[in-house]
């Protein structure tokens, strides 16, 4: 069954060109556009999408408040953030309001469509370019500790996946590495910071500002 499309974004065009790329794959089907938050959420409880692709810039101050609603409605959903901008704390609260991924306008076509499928399967995706620059914002606000600073930057990325919900296949299929070596830096990461468990490890992120 294909995977059943909202695209919520207040320039036709856009919505246009979307529609076209995703309904040239087979596993994908848009059925349903909005031109507002308010719209979509309308849209959300009549067609009950599988992903929606939300423009959190469309006009109006809503558009965080219509994400955490269209979560709250219907949990099972995925939204995927669509946006021009490369914007860490934005990210940040996007996935604090339940957001499955962030990708920004810019990214190639056939990223779309891979964070599409990723997020349907349950994986935070996260515009790659994204991921450093959380990563670079983690290390300029956060606690400056010598067990903080042995990190290696894959070390953080993990750590932030992790703390995120991500499992230890999810983290390998994102970052493109096996899963033996996200066990390996996890391992590390915990024996850095002297954490014993994943509970310990998501508090750890959360009080130093990596999520």
């Amino acid at each position: 069954m294909a995977i059943r499309i909202l695209i919520a974004d207040d320039h036709r065009i856009m919505r246009a060109g979307l529609k076209s790329l995703l309904n040239a794959d087979p596993g994908l089907e848009v059925i349903g556009e909005a031109t507002t938050s308010n719209e979509a959420m309308v849209l959300v409880t009549e067609l009950f999408p599988d992903v929606i692709l939300l423009d959190i810039g469309m006009p109006g101050n809503e558009n965080l408040e219509a994400l955490k609603e269209m979560v709250k409605v219907s949990p099972d959903i995925k939204i995927l953030v669509l946006t021009m901008h490369e914007d860490t704390e934005l990210l940040q609260e996007c996935l604090r309001l339940g957001a499955s991924g962030y990708i920004i306008k810019r990214a190639a076509e056939s990223e779309l469509v891979d964070a599409i499928y990723a997020v349907q399967r349950g994986i935070v995706y996260v515009h790659p370019e994204m991921i450093q620059s959380l990563v670079s914002n983690s290390k300029k606000f956060m606690k400056q500790s010598k067990e903080i600073e042995s990190l290696t930057n894959r070390e953080i990325e993990v750590l932030v996946l992790i703390a995120k919900g991500n499992t230890n296949r999810q983290i390998s299929e994102q970052l493109n590495i096996s899963t033996r070596t996200v066990e390996t830096h996890r391992s590390n990461i915990m024996d850095k910071l002297n954490l014993h468990s994943r509970v310990e490890l998501v508090r750890y992120a959360s009080e130093n500002k990596f999520i």
